[in-house]
């Protein structure tokens, strides 16, 4: 009999059932997300993407604290993010406002869902490489909680059926342009849950989930704005900080000389005759 060859990535000795149901539930709340927005029911496509990206972000913690991390899973799930957090919003926000801008609306929400993959295909390839801690573009969660909260918070507002605003259309075209840029944005994957904290930490999660429970639709828009905007005013607050460090490094080099009494001319060679 010939000898069974065991395939690389540890398949043939089967998967882990937790963290791959949990993944197989976001895939399902993308599906669902698709068929509710397919019938007219934006609302509740949006609440479905919600779900989606909270099952997402729980599989792979529950996976890391497990140690049932798999290269299957990580593909699994990734594949479940092109559909829950790209398809599935993409489908979204041009049935609810892009279809009314033509061209440039189906140009945007396909724009968007490229982008999106792109954004996942690169994650996969760079996850040794960048730096712990961050991401490297926004994540593709991230850019769905922001179009599902914002029609969330439309029909909070007191709106009802489509809507046609030129600053959604901006807002996925920004979005797809920060999926795909080298932004850093915090990952937050360091945060452990079971290590002490401060006493004034636990004060502050305690009123935010307070926030959550009594306004979740803005709170969860709020939430995603600011951390979509954390990764440009990230970047340019280290871009000053940096120009200050080096302008600093510049003016103790020059007062070194001054300090040690050095004549410029002495320096460049150029002394007496």
């Amino acid at each position: 009999m010939k000898k069974r060859i065991r395939r690389e990535d540890g398949i043939s000795r089967g998967v882990y059932i937790l963290p791959n149901l949990i993944t197989s539930g976001s895939l399902f709340a993308g599906f669902y997300s698709i068929a509710a927005t397919y019938t007219g029911q934006f609302e509740k496509a949006a609440t479905a993407i919600i779900a989606a990206v909270v099952l997402d972000g729980l599989d792979g913690r529950i996976a890391r604290m497990t140690r049932t991390t798999t290269k299957f899973g990580v593909e699994y799930d990734s594949l479940a993010d092109v559909v829950a957090c790209g398809v599935a919003p993409a489908f979204l926000v041009y049935g609810w406002a892009l279809s009314r801008f033509g061209r440039w609306g189906w140009l945007a929400a396909f724009l968007y869902l490229i982008c999106g993959a792109l954004r996942l295909a690169r994650f996969n390839v760079q996850v040794n490489t960048v730096e712990k801690g961050r991401f490297n573009g926004l994540p593709i969660p991230a850019a769905a909680t922001f179009v599902a909260s914002m029609i969330l918070l439309f029909y909070y507002l007191g709106g009802s059926g489509s809507f046609k605003h030129v600053a959604v259309l901006l807002s996925i075209y920004v979005l797809a342009f920060l999926m795909v840029s080298t932004v850093r944005y915090d990952s937050f994957k360091d945060l452990e849950p079971f290590r002490r904290r401060p006493f004034n930490t636990l004060v502050v999660f305690i009123f935010l989930a307070l926030l959550l429970v009594a306004e979740p639709q803005v709170m969860i828009f709020l939430c995603a704005s600011s951390y979509i905007v954390s990764g440009p005013v990230g970047e340019l607050v280290r871009a000053l900080r940096g120009r200050r460090e080096t302008t600093d490094e510049s003016e103790k080099t020059v007062h070194g000389h001054d300090a040690h009494g050095e004549d410029p001319r002495k320096a460049r060679g150029e002394g007496k005759g």
